[in-house]
């Protein structure tokens, strides 16, 4: 039986920053996806490294419940993981009988391990999925804006994925830089100066609050 998902080849290199997310088809638990049907809205694309497991599922609770809050973003949530569409629809359903969450976003199976392998998920000769825990910014141009790698026994912070997708958001629509820490509506940085003549007076000139003389 042919593999359901879109027939992707592995990158001549790993994905970067700015490259454009690889396109595929796949079954999920919402029915079949394409990833490029997702543009014009921004994406976290996130995978995880089994279903029926400890920290994974508390990561998908944690998503699930942040779920209106990634929309208010206009953010929608996809994930993945090696296992089947079968596999999947079990643990969504165990989740919202033992944790009573409802999973709203779509489940991505990818058993032959394409799509993981074509976004540097796990090593081309890697047997397993055991390091699956990669999370892929998409903005709604389909391009990479920012990509993070937990290992399987640490989970990620839901926060910092809200974080992080606010602060792309905010630095492309305000021309402006995040700095540490940076939540919405906090005050944001001025672009460094380019030209000896946008050089501003005062020590601070490289490091310079968003609208400061």
């Amino acid at each position: 039986m042919d593999d359901p998902n879109f027939r992707l080849l592995p990158p001549a290199r790993p994905l970067r920053i700015g490259d454009l997310a690889p396109d595929f088809v796949a079954r999920t638990t919402q029915g079949e996806v394409k990833l490029s049907n997702f543009q014009r809205r921004w994406l976290l694309f996130f995978s995880h490294p089994a279903d029926f497991t400890p920290v994974c599922t508390t990561e998908f609770v944690g998503i699930a419940r942040a779920a209106e809050r990634f929309a208010a973003l206009d953010c929608a949530l996809l994930g993945l993981s090696v296992d089947s569409l079968f596999a999947h629809l079990a643990w969504v359903r165990a989740i919202q009988e033992v944790h009573g969450v409802a999973i709203p976003f779509p489940v991505v199976e990818d058993p032959s391990m394409a799509i993981a392998r074509a976004y540097g998920m796990v090593d081309e000769s890697s047997p397993d999925s055991a390091t699956v825990r990669a999370s892929y910014v998409i903005d709604p141009r389909g391009v990479i804006r920012a990509i993070s790698w937990y290992p399987h026994n640490v989970g990620r912070s839901v926060e910092e994925m809200l974080r992080l997708v606010a602060a792309l958001r905010a630095t492309e629509t305000e021309a402006a830089l995040a700095p540490e820490g940076w939540q919405p509506g906090a005050p944001m940085l001025a672009l460094p100066p380019t030209v000896t003549g946008e050089l501003a007076d005062g020590a601070d000139w490289f490091c310079r609050p968003a609208g400061a003389p």
